[in-house]
């Protein structure tokens, strides 16, 4: 499965202002090592009659300009770990990376405005993928990975990340399940009159959607988007189109009203059973956990630090709360192979995670029905404080991808 993608997690429907990579056929593997000696994908290419070096056959350099678009330098890879460098020289209209399978986003790197640069790793299989860059010039690049991605080496870090994998699986089963029901029990409530009790069921469900909303936004079905039917705020859709947690925000915490609520409760359960079905069953990659952890952090930074989300109810610390709950889990599920891969990194990984969240407990009230402080009682210095912590774990988590994914 394409786990995660990363990040922001919100794909704007009205807007093609992100860089999407997207993977269209091949499945991906089981955490290994790129594949030593396998140069069949990085064939050294001819200019003037003359062979220019081969390229690293794990290596992809993305160039995003307003002039050219997207530029790969070059378009076959080996099957195993790939690490995608992404530099935006002066697209205005390209900000974001993804990564794809089929249908569903593998990986991503976010808020790539000019002049900024980034990076992804990846482990895939062998198959047919393509370079998707909405905005830009060539939206559409095809691009090759051939033969078999290898191992690690080590059978007791392969079976640890497999075993990581496997209990993460079974984390966001409980969660889309909880999810489900918390979502059921806000329909039923909107059927009703009590503007309390509706309120309240808004808020315990909301948890379960930003604990594993990187599973949510690596599906898109057709021309459908569960992470906008589910989960957009206004102005990230066109208005005739928003529905979900965010349009039934606004008619309970700002109209405080129930009314003309209960068909959008009818959609958001009809949405989160879509993803349910989804999910079921699911195989999920290393890769992809250290990827949707990162992704879910950059989520509290660039909307839970700015009150941004929850703008009626102000609730946006349930939200970050889960989200860091969701990453943590996702970290916890990698933590004893990557022990074995980078002991010093895990250890500050963890150590950045204790402190986070003990700042986040800080903020916990029995006064309000979220169990959390409401976000419009922070001061800037409250606020400082939580960005600089969410930034420790940040910085070395975004690592992990790249340490899993070579195994």
């Amino acid at each position: 499965m394409s786990l995660f993608s990363a990040g922001n997690r919100r794909r704007k429907m009205a807007a093609a202002t992100t860089v999407t990579v997207l993977a269209l056929a091949g499945g991906l593997t089981a955490c290994g090592s790129s594949s030593k000696g396998d140069t069949s994908s990085a064939a050294a290419s001819t200019v003037s009659g003359s062979t220019a070096p081969a390229a690293d056959a794990h290596k992809a350099t993305v160039t995003i300009s307003a002039a050219d678009g997207c530029a790969m330098n070059q378009k076959s890879f080996s099957a195993g770990a790939i690490t995608f460098d992404i530099t935006n020289k002066d697209a205005a209209a390209v900000s974001e990376v993804e990564l794809l399978s089929g249908q569903r986003i593998v990986g991503e790197k976010e808020n790539l405005p000019p002049g900024f640069s980034g990076t992804f790793a990846v482990n895939v299989d062998a198959g047919s993928y393509t370079l998707y860059c909405p905005g830009a010039q060539n939206e559409d690049t095809a691009v090759a990975v051939t033969g078999k991605a290898a191992g690690s080496g080590d059978a007791s870090v392969d079976s640890l990340l497999a075993q990581g994998t496997k209990e993460y699986a079974a984390y966001v089963t409980g969660q889309v399940g909880y999810l489900v029901q918390s979502g059921e029990a806000l329909q039923r409530a909107l059927q009703g009159a009590d503007l309390a009790a509706a309120q309240q069921a808004y808020m315990k469900a909301r948890p379960y959607y930003e604990k594993i909303e990187p599973v949510a936004e690596s599906f898109t079905v057709g021309t459908d988007n569960l992470d906008s039917d589910i989960d957009a705020r206004s102005g990230d859709v066109p208005a005739a189109q928003w529905e979900g947690f965010h349009r039934i925000e606004r008619g309970l915490f700002q109209a405080k009203s129930v009314k003309g609520l209960s068909g959008y409760a009818d959609g958001l359960v009809a949405n989160v059973k879509k993803l349910q079905t989804l999910t079921t069953g699911l195989s999920y990659k290393p890769f992809e956990l250290a990827n949707g952890a990162q992704e879910l952090l950059d989520e509290v930074a660039s909307s839970k630090i700015t009150g941004e989300e929850e703008r009626y109810s102000h609730i946006d610390l349930l939200d970050f709360q889960a989200n860091d709950e969701g990453a943590e889990q996702a970290f916890a599920s990698l933590q004893p192979a990557l022990r074995k891969i980078d002991p010093a990194l895990t250890s500050s990984i963890s150590t950045a995670f204790t402190t986070l969240d003990t700042l986040v407990d800080t903020y916990r009230t029995g006064a309000n029905a979220s169990g959390f402080q409401l976000y419009t009682s922070l001061n800037d210095s409250d606020k400082r404080k939580l960005a600089a912590a969410v930034k420790a774990v940040q910085e070395p988590l975004s690592q992990v991808a790249g340490k899993v994914a070579a195994g």
